[in-house]
């Protein structure tokens, strides 16, 4: 759910008394046309809040905190969850690290690529999962399961949706913000080297059997992709 425009406006005016909305979207890379829609709409985008956080070097929870509907992101960071953690980590660096525990002695495995990747939304909400997470979120939300799943397969979740998934699961708040890529890891407080930890202490056998699922899912996906551009290529072809 979007921010109140109103409320807004007055966190804005606390951060920056005496800037200009140009010089607001001039020093966070947003469009000004971007916000004066936004602001005339009644709404604000997080996103639009995140860059203008960073713009003016505010950590952007902290500044989404001071909404009420992200109150929960108030006080000291939670911890991520090991599970997680290794969620976040994307395939292409499982299976760098599949290789580099089957060849010791072979040359480092470069740095972890950074999250979003392009299934951290349902990675994170299967990390979470204990059968009846999704259940607890429709019922708390009033969101249909069916659009739910929609947005883990769009690899999107709104961000009031991640937090209140994060409160059905019974994690830190911030996990979700991270898995969407509304904000990074860093700005979640999450520790620097915390998901390549979490990835070494994978045993052997969880570690194959993870990347062996994630390639799975994957393969799902490709041919899912695969029909619908059959699909659409016949449609054409139809139409002469």
């Amino acid at each position: 759910m979007p921010l109140q425009s109103k409320a807004f406006q007055r966190w804005l005016h606390g951060v920056a008394p005496d800037a200009s909305t140009a010089d607001v979207c001039r020093i966070a890379g947003i469009k000004r046309t971007t916000l004066a829609q936004q602001l005339v709409r009644g709404k604000v985008a997080e996103s639009t809040l995140v860059a203008i956080s960073r713009g003016f070097h505010i950590n952007p929870v902290q500044a989404l905190s001071t909404f009420e509907l992200y109150a929960e992101l108030r006080g000291n960071p939670v911890p991520p969850t090991s599970c997680e953690l290794v969620s976040q980590v994307a395939t292409i660096d499982l299976l760098r690290a599949v290789v580099d525990r089957s060849e010791p002695g072979t040359a480092p495995a470069p740095r972890l690529s950074e999250p979003p990747h392009p299934t951290s939304v349902r990675n994170w909400v299967d990390a979470i999962d204990d059968g009846e997470l999704r259940h607890r979120v429709s019922d708390a939300t009033g969101i249909a399961p069916q659009n739910f799943s929609a947005h883990l397969t769009a690899n999107r979740l709104p961000p009031e949706l991640a937090i209140a998934t994060s409160r059905a699961a019974g994690v830190g708040p911030a996990g979700g913000l991270v898995a969407g890529g509304l904000i990074t890891e860093a700005e979640a407080g999450w520790p620097s080297n915390a998901r390549q930890e979490a990835l070494d202490n994978l045993s052997q056998g969880r570690l194959v059997t993870l990347a062996g699922e994630r390639l799975l899912a994957l393969g799902k996906t490709l041919r899912r992709q695969e029909q619908d551009h059959e699909r659409t290529e016949r449609i054409w072809e139809n139409l002469g």
